[in-house]
């Protein structure tokens, strides 16, 4: 199947500035952390494991688009658990810690759990754990939620752009109720999950009158709401900056109700500018990546479900990681050609949106957000 982007690039490990370490050359120790061409430091790997969904949200996903005939990729073109975890485990030395699974949907994937396992079983040089988290729309979670904790996996996110059930259904476009969404949040809490987020995106006159509703719900709850703006990822959702409500109308109109403080990141590159109820009460999130960019400081590299490497949520080309660890090659070669492509990434899209034109969104093709992961 040809993969839903522009192109995809071979990758040879004989290639490098100047030349690329040989096989025998010694790997760079943890502490010598690869930068990319803007001094931007590999941290995070988001990995999707499918690029099927039981939703068809209408920015993501749209029925147009993803119909009954839509070529989704074969079971032999995905990347199996092992090549994961072998994937995984090589951005680990390169001092990668923290791994998001993602889809499509992730948890339609067959016996995920036992690749969770296996991912949680891989140390750090330091011999720490890898921070191990899924971002799922919460619809098997219920089913799902137990085998997931006692395989290790340490964090939740669930997408969930509203609490009201017609304007939800609309969303997610295949009729599928809000309760259910909610029903499996509360089973990830009876597992034992602990600081679950939320996610909803926002999307101007479909869903914004919403917000405060959902900062209501789950103030006080324990779980994280964060906001996300209408993003143009990917080529067939439509999107359009008069469909944008900026973060900062967000924040506006929850602390009209319930009084808001920002507080600092948890940690350098966090995309969500955090705030806290002033009573104590919890905190939300909003991420502003078309309001208020944050590429300078990106420390994310992406995983297609077929192993492509992407450089960017909003990337025409991807690195074609799959046929290295299809060839025999070891595992220091794919480690030197992560490294040399890492180090290439001049990646920038949304600091060069915002400074020329929203013109540029329609004007290029990019890989979708089901293939690549939120």
């Amino acid at each position: 199947m040809q993969s839903p982007i522009s192109k995809v690039i071979p990758i040879r490990v004989d290639e490098g500035k100047g030349r690329s370490p040989s096989i025998g050359e010694q790997l760079l120790a943890p502490h010598d952390r690869t930068q990319d061409a803007r001094g931007r430091t590999l941290r995070d790997l988001r990995i999707s494991v499918t690029d099927r969904c039981n939703f068809r949200c209408t920015y993501c996903m749209p029925k147009e688009v993803f119909d009954q005939h839509y070529p989704y990729l074969a079971h032999q073109e995905l990347l199996s658990f092992e090549e994961i975890t072998r994937l995984t485990s090589i951005f680990s030395t390169l001092g990668v810690e923290k791994i998001r699974l993602t889809g499509g949907e992730p948890l339609l994937r067959k016996n995920l759990e036992i690749l969770i396992e296996m991912l949680a079983a891989i140390r750090t040089p330091a011999g720490n754990a890898l921070d191990l988290t899924l971002t799922t729309n919460g619809s098997i979670l219920r089913k799902k939620a137990a085998a997931l904790k006692a395989a290790g996996l340490q964090r939740l996110t669930v997408s969930l752009d509203g609490l009201d059930d017609t304007i939800f259904r609309k969303m997610n476009d295949v009729d599928f109720p809000v309760a259910d969404v909610l029903d499996g949040i509360a089973a990830a809490q009876e597992a034992g999950f602990e600081n679950i987020k939320v996610n909803m995106v926002v999307k101007k006159g479909t869903n914004d009158h919403e917000i405060v509703a959902m900062a209501k719900h789950f103030k006080g709850s324990g779980i994280i709401l964060r906001f996300i703006e209408f993003m143009d990822v990917g080529s067939s959702n439509g999107w359009g900056m008069t469909q944008v409500l900026p973060s900062r109308e967000v924040i506006a109109k929850i602390h009209e109700q319930f009084p808001l403080q920002a507080i600092e990141a948890n940690y350098p590159g966090e995309v969500a500018q955090r705030w806290r109820y002033v009573d104590g009460s919890g905190e939300i999130g909003v991420i502003s990546s078309v309001t208020q960019t944050f590429c300078h400081e990106c420390t994310r590299a992406r995983i297609s479900t077929d192993g492509q490497m992407y450089l960017c949520l909003f990337a025409n080309e991807g690195f074609d990681f799959k046929t290295l660890l299809r060839s025999g090659r070891s595992d220091l070669e794919i480690a030197n050609a992560v490294m040399h492509t890492w180090s290439q990434r001049d990646d920038h899209y949304s600091e060069i949106r915002g400074s020329q034109t929203t013109n540029l969104a329609s004007n290029n093709r990019k890989v979708e957000m089901s293939y690549i992961g939120g």
